[in-house]
């Protein structure tokens, strides 16, 4: 049986992937960072870790496991303790970056398997996958449509987030001193610091 697709229905939903993927939050802030400090090249694994755990956390919430979060409300609760004592220790890891790196060096960026984990203690990956399984329909099978889900937000996910890295690398150039090196990462880290409020101002994730 040929696979037809809802095309209205796909463009919303790339949209909606777009918007959130190339607007400010956790992720993009983490990859400007790592732009600057580690260079676009050591920063990939960082990006497909981003896409490919938004891709699994798709899939699974379009299959149900949103309705967990609906059954047991107080893991809400939880999930935002979590993702503030995560993002509040990610935030020290960026404002205690040293110099710039390219090559090998004891400090590093995010492996892809910490960046597709942290996937599940951001707060702004909840809200597009939660949003985007439940607003958009592409396919009456239930697999096929979160299959279908989640590769059309990786489609747009990752070009969108690989503007963040490629701009922080563009950025290099003007933060070679010390001491703008050293505002820089602090002012990323009371970014990523701030993208926690809106957790606890909604009173869920």
């Amino acid at each position: 049986m040929p696979l037809s697709l809802p095309y209205a229905a796909l463009s919303a939903a790339m949209t909606f992937a777009l918007v959130m993927s190339i607007t400010p939050g956790p992720n993009n802030t983490m990859l400007l960072a790592s732009g600057v400090n580690f260079g676009l090249r050591r920063t990939v694994p960082h990006m497909l870790g981003i896409t490919c755990g938004c891709m699994v956390m798709m899939i699974a919430i379009a299959l149900g496991l949103g309705q967990i979060f609906t059954r047991f409300p107080r893991l809400y609760s939880v999930m935002e303790i979590v993702s503030a004592a995560y993002l509040l220790y990610l935030a020290w890891k960026i404002a205690s970056s040293g110099k710039l790196s390219i090559g090998a060096a004891n400090e590093r960026p995010l492996t892809f398997l910490q960046a597709a984990a942290f996937q599940w203690v951001n707060p702004k990956a909840w809200m597009m996958a939660v949003t985007g399984a439940t607003a958009f329909h592409l396919h009456d099978n239930l697999l096929i449509n979160a299959l279908l889900l989640a590769a059309a937000f990786a489609i747009v996910n990752l070009p969108s987030i690989t503007v963040w890295a490629a701009f922080g690398l563009g950025m290099r150039r003007f933060l070679t001193g010390p001491a703008m090196l050293r505002a820089f990462n602090w002012s990323m880290a009371a970014l990523l610091v701030a993208s926690i409020v809106p957790m606890f101002s909604h009173g869920s994730i």
